[in-house]
């Protein structure tokens, strides 16, 4: 048989926002998570711990529409397995980066992520790259700077961890987008968690520490959220173009400075609350303009 053909295009940039921003607050969490674990266990065990969820999770959601095999033929398979060992190594070099920086010294750095996306969109994909997005990207970075005004004195090694890692998440939104051209979101789902499993299964278990419950309770709550955050980005970029939900990344920032604080206590001051705010203003500038944008071509093409 050959493969299930993906669902026909959607384009609900409104949707896709809403995707986008609960994928980042997903995130946000997950690496709150692994910044405290990070300290006791090996990278290996906890990405090959994460991915044995998230095939689990994965398992679960394919089986009411159709099942594993049905969701595993893809149209793409090499640019599917290359999509998932990008991820894998894009999120051991951020866990990598938290062991060495601040929750939101790393975020901040990755930030620049969105606006790798727009290059990598308009070269590679074709997305139409207008003025107002490029704006309110803009906007979001200016606002991510004058959260980390004072952060970088030194160029000291381990900055180069999240700006690598920032590299690779660009890269790996783009073949996202790329991969639902041909595939459903389930079948890159699908992909994401199988791959990534069996490329750590070659590392996870050689440095294992045997949690305690505790542990467990903490790695297991990591992979669901890392799970759930992937799907809500691959449903996103269903939903939307990769340039058109790239503002809302940076709410990953908000959420960063509030588990910082929590978590960890670290307090955001008045530059990081000014930062936030023009991010989140650059998001709901980008939404409008989205908004207008569809309804004006809606009513041209009725």
């Amino acid at each position: 048989m050959s493969p299930p053909a993906p669902a026909p295009r959607r384009n609900n940039t409104s949707l896709g926002a809403l995707y986008t921003v609960f994928a980042m607050m997903a995130f946000a969490s997950m690496d709150a998570i692994s910044k405290w674990l990070v300290a006791d266990y090996a990278i290996g065990q906890m990405m090959w711990i994460r991915y044995a969820v998230f095939c689990l999770f994965a398992w679960l959601v394919v089986q009411r529409r159709g099942g594993l095999r049905v969701a595993a033929r893809s149209r793409r398979p090499w640019l599917q397995t290359t999509r998932a060992l990008i991820a894998v190594v894009e999120s051991a070099v951020f866990v990598l980066a938290f062991r060495y920086l601040p929750l939101a010294d790393t975020h901040a750095i990755a930030a620049a992520s969105p606006l790798i996306v727009i290059a990598l969109g308009a070269a590679f994909l074709g997305e139409r790259v207008g003025p107002a997005r490029w704006l309110a990207v803009l906007a979001g970075f200016a606002g991510m700077l004058l959260i980390v005004r004072p952060g970088f004195r030194a160029l000291d090694w381990p900055l180069l961890i999240p700006v690598a890692g920032a590299v690779l998440w660009g890269g790996y939104q783009i073949l996202v987008r790329l991969c639902a051209r041909d595939d459903s979101p389930d079948t890159t789902l699908v992909w994401s968690a199988f791959v990534a499993f069996a490329a750590t299964t070659f590392f996870g278990p050689w440095h294992w520490l045997w949690p305690d419950a505790a542990g467990w309770a903490l790695l297991v709550a990591v992979a669901l959220l890392g799970a759930v955050a992937h799907y809500a980005l691959i449903r996103a970029l269903d939903y939307a173009e990769a340039g058109a939900v790239q503002p809302y990344s940076y709410t990953l920032l908000v959420w960063a400075a509030v588990l910082g604080a929590l978590v960890f206590g670290d307090i955001p001051d008045g530059w990081t609350v000014m930062g936030a705010a023009v991010i989140v203003a650059s998001g709901l500038y980008a939404w409008q303009y989205d908004r207008r944008e569809t309804r004006r071509a809606a009513s041209l093409a009725g």
